[in-house]
């Protein structure tokens, strides 16, 4: 008999990953529809669409139908899954068999948001949906021995949220998130650079520069960037120098709210648990944790030691499709 091929989903705001056990990563799509206003016919899906993004006439516009982490547009993101979804199954082969699709949702979503994640995966054509949380999802795929009694503290970063989450024999002990991750970032720099310079600036500049200049709230040899935008006050292009240390402040309050969370979810820990935590540290995952000097800030702050995940941006995708392999257990933190 034919076993279901089984397909992990992490439906990030920022990127979504497609992960099958025997190719790994398919798919690394950004998470972003290009669509014609008057025809709703969508044009683009993924890399490709975020290119438009500040560059379309005005009847095609570049949307990210997914905000802090849950569904904002429903149509729009079942129309980009399927488009994803038909990419996968040409890679996979599965033009005759549906698969079985495991989501995460973010921990923080409420259940008409999972209902709404559960529905426009179903629409795709998959044959079970599941959903999983996505600090557990983050911790599976970060290679953490989620099934064991002791204390996994996962810290995942993404584009819409932070999740942080203290797991222990398979599921989620205590976690809190804010709606914080690194669109916020890039929105503090656009604001800083507005209101400092008087020059606005898109979102991928904001990325930009938050990957090559940013830095958590540590010493560093400061570094300079050319950047360009529109000068609000003559209408015209116009280039500047911005330092490092300015972007460091202009991160300053997201990154110290990022803090809170995790020294809130630290504090609620079971005394038990404190002491594994102490040994084996906090694990960071998802594309904010990339933030340069976050893991040395981090570590001074909490006073307990702070890793990587292997592969940040990855953890959550591999831990989606990892998790399928013992459901079972995992059921009790199933939605």
């Amino acid at each position: 008999m034919l076993s279901n091929t089984i397909i992990g989903i992490d439906l990030g705001t920022a990127n979504i990953l497609v992960y099958s056990k025997n190719k790994g990563i398919m798919m690394n799509e950004p998470s972003v529809v290009a669509m014609n206003t008057e025809t709703k016919a969508i044009l683009a899906v993924g890399m490709e669409a975020k290119r438009m993004i500040g560059k379309t006439p005005s009847k095609v516009i570049a949307v990210r139908p997914l905000k802090d982490g849950v569904i904002a547009d429903f149509d729009v993101t079942t129309e980009m899954l399927k488009v994803i979804m038909k990419k996968a199954s040409k890679q996979l082969g599965l033009s005759w068999r549906k698969p079985d699709v495991i989501v995460c949702a973010p921990s923080g979503a409420t259940s008409v948001e999972k209902r709404a994640i559960h529905d426009a995966v179903k629409q795709t054509g998959a044959k079970n949906v599941y959903l999983i949380e996505e600090p557990v999802a983050a911790a599976i795929g970060a290679d953490l021995p989620v099934g064991e009694p002791i204390a996994n503290v996962i810290v995942d970063i993404g584009g819409g949220t932070t999740e942080v989450a203290i797991i222990s024999y398979g599921g989620v002990v205590t976690n809190n998130a804010i709606r914080i991750g690194g669109d916020q970032l890039d929105d503090n720099i656009i604001q800083h650079i507005r209101k400092n310079y008087n020059l606005l600036i898109g979102e991928r500049t904001a990325e930009m520069i938050k990957m090559e200049i940013g830095y958590a709230l540590v010493d560093h040899d400061i570094l300079a960037m050319d950047i360009r935008g529109r000068d609000l006050v003559t209408g015209l292009p116009k280039t500047i120098s911005i330092t490092s240390k300015e972007i460091q402040q202009a991160l300053k309050e997201s990154l110290l709210q990022i803090l809170e969370v995790i020294r809130a979810t630290l504090e609620n820990c079971p005394a038990e648990l404190s002491g594994d935590i102490v040994d084996r540290g906090v694990i960071l995952s998802g594309g904010g944790a990339l933030l340069n000097g976050l893991q040395e800030w981090l570590s001074d702050e909490i006073i307990v030691p702070v890793h990587l995940a292997p592969n940040p941006l990855e953890s959550v995708a591999i831990g989606t499709g990892r998790s399928l392999q013992f459901i079972h257990q995992l059921n009790k933190i199933m939605s």
